[in-house]
This record gives structure tokens, C-alpha cells and sequence, in this order.
């Protein structure tokens, strides 16, 4: 079966969440700190924890500001609803049931108590005392009349009489099951002889009491079988992790005294040994090698294969932990990167290390921190599912915080296949733990008001920005995807450079003067300064990246950037300058088509530059533009060249504005070729 929908009520921050959806494979959770998250997670679990796990308590668990209630015993724990779950049945559920219930579900909820209550949605009504209560007192009248009066000195009670009895025993909500299905059950059959044959009304009348009460039977017992088949919830907080390094006999000692004094490293070392196939004591005493008698050869052979088959657990278990940390973990052997895991036992130590690429052991804890954890994982998880946990929900809280954000992404996949088996719930602050195809997996969680507490949306909508932002983090990183897209990649400085290198190549390609490899994505990076953090990142992808710079001083302290020079060399670093031969100091990109822009100016502007232009040849024209005109925009100059050029063709612009802008096209072309 699978959780389908949840709801928390009454717990720490939680007053009601609403029911909300869970997804039938993986549920993502996400919203900001304080919203209430874990709350949710640990109420979830009492749905039906593991063995050992702690259970409510009203005065640790019971809202904070209610509690006063409890105290003064207005309300009573055993009456309190915290958690209420419903699922939805599968193949081999459904193979329990009565063949005529059809599409029915299970429920069921916690109460503060602890107390655990369960219902079927759907299928035969439930019945009760009073459904059957007229029908049982019409049937106790015809046995009246079919009873032989009592010999003389002989007490003899009617039917009736033993009925009404029952009645004022059971009120008539009483449901008709166990017990008290019963007691009913056992009247009508005790009397079922005495029914006429012949009344054929009180024959249908007996046969519909019997499959009334067999209704309560078999909702009983299929409540019975679905309780038995619930999964057992599973939560993580702070994973447990393995000791790198495990003293066998003392951990042995500990257990056995049941002074386990760091239990988290301990739990975690219990996992991995149960992995093995070991208990902690078997192993210690397979370490310790001078109890063994050497002259006992029979006892040494026995001592040999108990070695032999614990060498090959381990190594089985290297083999299994390696290949799901690999998957995850994806090593680059170029950086010397490594995951596989050697488990060794030498005497009463089992150390956990790791190979590198030269074949070099080093312990778990002289790696990463996110590796640490991954490997830790796996361990507590491949022991967990293959032990009495393998019919389990998971609940994760902020799985791979110390991960960086690529190994979260892969993690988030990892996750995906672990919830095909074993359905998961998580909850996340990062991005890179939601997926953008996922969205239909998210609740947002959130708190506003510490009276109306907890609320969970099954819709992606929220009233605080903060509950949302890992959804925009994701959106934004989505989108800056499309960036790495195009293997030819020319970055400019803004979004007006983009808007006029593509006007002038789309005149000069219909006019056949020069071709701009369609090939090529031109990139805004907003200015001068970020273009240097576009070309390593597009370079870092392993893409083709040049570049256009103004040539005045942003563009130049940005062209002599180490970082630029050193990823894109010099050839591919093109500057405005390079196309002009007017001679502009400080040449922009505008200077290019100088004369071009100061007829776009006087329409888009009203106001004619060109005298200052040609008495000013060798300032540029952007900035005699600022000078002359008020309401100057270089975005709407931009956009009024866009406009000219659908009006013109290429033989509008001058000679040198076309060989300026050929050479430009030319360069760019070689510079990605």
C-alpha cells in the first residue's frame, strides 16, 4: 500500500496543516526554518514507527499554548487526533479483501494517547446495533409464537425477552464486530432452528441478519490484514553515521550491557555489521585468534571457514556499498577522485576505508564530510530496507545538506529510485533537491501565524516569499541551463550590443555581404565586468566562447583580466576598436554604425546630432548623444535601430559601417570557428 494523503493536527507548531496529497513515489517538502517542517515529518512517522521509537507525549507534544487545557483535563489526550493517513491499495492488498470491495481504501490515525485507530473508505456501510435492531425484534416476535409453552413448574425466558437483554447491553452505535458481532451472531443462530421454514419472510429476514453481521466480520477482519501490511515509517534527521573505525569486543560489551554511550555512532555501527550478516559479538570473538587452540586442527578448519565467510561479506559488502555511492558520487579518476570502499577486519578493528586511484587505503573520516555522509547513508538505508524496514515509508529530513550541489542533484535522482520501492518523503532548503520536472511533488510548508500555526499547500502557492525560494532557486538555475545550450557562444557586453550585432548580421546575410554562423549564440552578460564570469563558466563547459568589448575603459580593464586572457587567449577576446576606421578613442560598439544612429537618433529623439557629430569625429557617439539629448536611453536608441533595420537594407548603411560590421561578422565566425 502507499500513503496517499496526510494530515497532522495538534503537534508542537502544528494546529492543523490541512490534508494534503502525497505523491505515490516521492514528496518534497520545502518552505523556510521555523516553518514547522520536521514537525510534520516526526508526526508522520508515529503513523506507524518502528520498534523503539518514542512516542507523543502531551506535555512535550500538545501545542505549547493549548497545553493549559490538558492540565485542567478539558481535553483529554486519549480524544486528541494528531495524525491521520490514508492509502491506496495495491494488487496484492486487494487480494486480502472481499472480492466485491472494489476500490476500497484504508485509514487510519494516532491518536495523543497513542492510541491507534483505523477505518475502510468505501465498500459495505458498517453496520451497527441499530441496523439490524428492528429486524432482530420482529424476528424474536415470530419465534415467540413458534415457542412451546413451559411445562408446568418449568421457567422458561422467550426470546424476546433474552433480545431485549442484549439491546440494553449494546447501544445502538455499537458496531457489529468482534465481540459484539458476537453476541448477536451467537443469538441468531441459537434460534435460527426455530424459524418456520415456511415463512418466507422470516426466512429472508434470518439470511439478511447473517450477512449483516458477516459485513462486520469481514471488515474487522480485513481491518486486521491492512493493519498487518501497514508500512513502517522510517525517519532520518541527522543520519547515523559509521565509525571508520570499529573496536568490535568493546561495542559487543556495550550492547550487551545496554550501554551504548554514543548512539548514533553506534546505531550506525550496528548497521553496517547487521549488513555483513554479522552480530557485533560473533564478529569479535572471530577476531580473537589467541583463544584458538592450534593443536585442535578440527576446531581450526571450523574457526578457517567462519574467516573465509567473513571475508566474503565484506567483500560483498564493498562491492554493493561502492556501486550505490558511484552512483551518486560519479568519481573523476582525471582528479585522482575514488569510491570504493575496502571493509577489512584485522583482529578485534573493522576499518572502513577508501581506495584512491593509486591504490592508497584511507579512512572514511579523512574524506570529505559529504562523502562521509553518503557512505553512511547507505549503509543505515541497504540495512534498514533488506531487515524488518523493507516494507517502508521514508521520511527525510534535509538529506544531503553537506553534499555540494551537484552531488545533491544526483542525489535527488538516487532518491527517485529508492522510492520506487520504498515511497519517500523529504524535506529540502535547496534548490538542487528539487527537480524541475518535480513540481507537482511539492508542498510548501508554512507558518505566519503562530495561532493559525503549521499550513501545508499541495498547490505551490504561499503567502511567505521565504517558503518559495528553494522553487525560484530552482526555476533561476533551470534557465541559466539554457546558457550552456549552443557549443558557439559570442558574449557581449549588454543587452543593446546583442540587439545590434544581430540587426546589422541579419542585413548584411540578405544582402550576401557576410554570413554570421547561425550556429553562434550571442550572450548579454549586463556589463563589461560580468563577461569575464560568462566565458569561464560557457569555457568551463567545455563550449566555444569569444568575446566583444568596448573599447573604452571598462572594456579594457576587463580584456586584460588574467582570468579572460588565460581561458580565451587572445583571438578570441574581439574589441570595437579592432572593426573601426574612423579612429574613435574609446570606441563602443554604437561607433560601428555612427552615422547610421545619428539619423535613428533624430527620429526615435527629436533632436539632430549630426553637426556635433562630424565636428566630434573622433568622440563616441553614445556619449555626444547623453550631451545633446535630455531624455537619452541607449535602450531606446537600441530599439529604434531594431525598427530602422526592418524599413532598410544593408546598402542604407555607409561604406564603412559596412566593411566595420563584414570585418566584425568575419572575426566572430573565426574566433568560434
Amino acid at each position: 500500500m502507499r500513503l496517499s494523503k496526510v494530515r497532522v493536527q495538534n503537534y508542537r507548531s502544528v494546529i492543523d496543516t490541512g490534508e494534503f496529497e502525497a505523491d505515490l513515489t516521492k514528496t518534497i517538502l520545502v518552505g523556510p526554518n521555523e516553518a514547522g517542517k520536521t514537525a510534520v515529518m516526526k508526526a508522520i512517522q508515529q503513523i506507524n514507527p518502528p520498534e523503539g521509537a518514542v512516542g507523543f507525549d502531551a506535555q512535550r507534544d500538545y501545542p505549547r499554548r493549548l497545553y493549559n487545557d490538558i492540565q485542567t483535563k478539558k481535553v483529554l489526550p486519549k480524544n486528541v487526533t494528531v495524525v491521520t493517513a490514508e492509502f491506496s491499495l495495491d494488487d496484492e492488498d486487494i487480494r486480502e479483501l472481499p472480492t466485491h470491495w472494489a476500490g476500497v481504501r484504508y485509514k487510519c490515525w494516532r491518536n495523543m494517547d497513542n492510541s491507534f485507530h483505523h477505518d475502510l473508505i468505501g465498500g459495505p456501510e458498517r453496520p451497527t446495533v441499530q441496523t439490524i435492531a428492528d429486524d432482530l425484534r420482529r424476528l424474536a416476535k415470530h419465534l415467540d409464537s413458534q415457542a412451546t409453552p413451559a411445562a408446568e413448574g418449568e421457567t422458561k425466558t422467550l426470546p424476546s425477552a433474552e433480545l431485549i437483554q442484549l439491546l440494553g447491553k449494546y447501544t445502538s452505535n455499537f458496531y457489529l464486530q468482534s465481540a459484539v458481532g458476537k453476541t448477536f451472531e451467537d443469538w441468531v443462530e441459537k434460534h435460527a432452528i426455530d424459524v418456520d421454514e415456511n415463512n418466507e419472510i422470516e426466512i429472508k429476514r434470518l439470511e439478511m441478519l447473517r450477512q449483516q453481521i458477516s459485513v462486520g466480520h469481514e471488515r474487522m477482519k480485513a481491518l486486521e490484514e491492512l493493519q498487518s501490511r501497514l508500512p513502517i515509517f522510517i525517519y532520518y534527521n541527522n543520519y547515523l553515521r559509521a565509525r571508520p573505525i570499529i573496536h568490535l569486543a568493546n561495542l559487543a560489551r556495550r550492547q550487551a550491557s545496554g550501554a551504548l554511550d554514543d548512539e548514533q555512532y553506534d546505531y550506525g555501527n550496528l548497521c553496517l555489521l547487521r549488513l555483513l550478516g554479522f552480530n557485533v559479538e560473533e564478529l569479535s570473538k572471530l577476531g580473537d585468534v589467541a583463544n584458538q587452540d592450534p593443536s585442535n586442527a578440527e576446531k581450526l578448519d571450523v574457526f578457517r571457514q567462519k574467516l573465509d565467510e567473513r571475508r566474503y561479506a565484506l567483500n560483498a559488502a564493498e562491492v554493493r556499498l561502492s556501486e550505490g555511492i558511484r552512483e551518486v558520487w560519479r568519481p573523476d579518476a582525471s582528479k585522482g577522485e575514488a569510491a570504493q570502499l575496502r571493509i577489512e577486519a584485522d583482529g578485534q578493528y573493522l576499518v572502513v576505508s577508501v581506495l584512491d586511484d593509486v591504490g592508497v587505503a584511507v579512512e572514511l573520516d579523512q574524506r570529505s564530510e559529504g562523502f562521509q555522509w553518503l557512505t553512511s547513508f547507505f549503509i543505515v538505508f541497504f540495512a534498514e530496507v533488506t531487515d524488518k524496514h523493507e516494507n517502508a515509508i521514508l521520511l527525510l529530513d534535509e538529506p544531503g545538506v553537506s553534499l555540494h550541489a551537484l552531488k545533491q542533484r544526483d542525489f535527488r535522482n538516487t532518491i527517485s529510485r529508492l522510492s520506487e520501492s520504498n515511497q519517500t518523503l523529504y524535506t529540502t532548503h535547496s534548490p538542487f533537491m528539487v527537480g524541475p520536472d518535480e513540481l507537482d511533488r511539492v508542498r510548501v510548508v508554512e507558518l505566519n501565524d503562530r495561532r493559525a500555526g503549521t499550513k501545508v499547500h499541495t498547490t505551490i502557492a504561499a503567502n511567505d516569499p521565504a517558503a518559495l525560494l528553494p522553487l525560484q532557486e530552482a526555476l533561476g538555475y533551470d534557465l541559466a541551463q539554457s546558457l550552456f545550450t549552443q557549443k558557439k557562444n559570442l558574449v557581449v557586453e549588454g543587452i543593446t550590443d546583442l540587439w545590434y550585432v544581430e540587426g546589422v548580421a541579419n542585413l548584411l546575410r540578405e544582402a550576401s555581404i557576410a554570413d554570421l554562423d547561425e550556429k553562434i549564440s550571442i550572450i548579454p552578460a549586463g556589463d563589461a565586468g560580468k563577461v569575464v564570469y560568462y566565458a569561464t563558466i560557457l569555457h568551463a563547459q567545455n563550449l566555444k566562447v569569444a568575446t566583444l568589448l568596448d573599447s573604452d575603459n571598462a572594456g579594457d580593464t576587463a580584456a586584460k583580466q588574467e582570468a579572460l586572457v588565460h581561458t580565451l587567449k587572445s583571438k578570441a577576446i574581439l574589441r570595437a576598436a579592432d572593426f573601426d576606421s574612423a579612429g574613435v578613442k574609446n570606441c563602443e560598439t554604437e561607433d560601428l554604425i555612427r552615422s547610421t544612429l545619428v539619423a535613428v537618433a533624430k527620429d526615435a529623439f527629436g533632436v539632430d546630432v549630426s553637426a556635433v557629430a562630424t565636428k566630434q569625429a573622433q568622440r563616441p557617439i553614445v556619449d555626444i548623444m547623453s550631451d545633446e539629448i535630455n531624455d537619452f536611453s541607449k535602450y531606446k536608441l537600441a530599439k529604434g535601430f531594431l525598427r530602422w533595420c526592418r524599413d532598410h537594407t544593408a546598402s542604407d548603411l555607409t561604406d564603412s559601417e559596412r566593411q566595420a560590421c563584414k570585418k566584425l561578422i568575419d572575426a566572430a565566425n573565426k574566433a568560434l570557428k
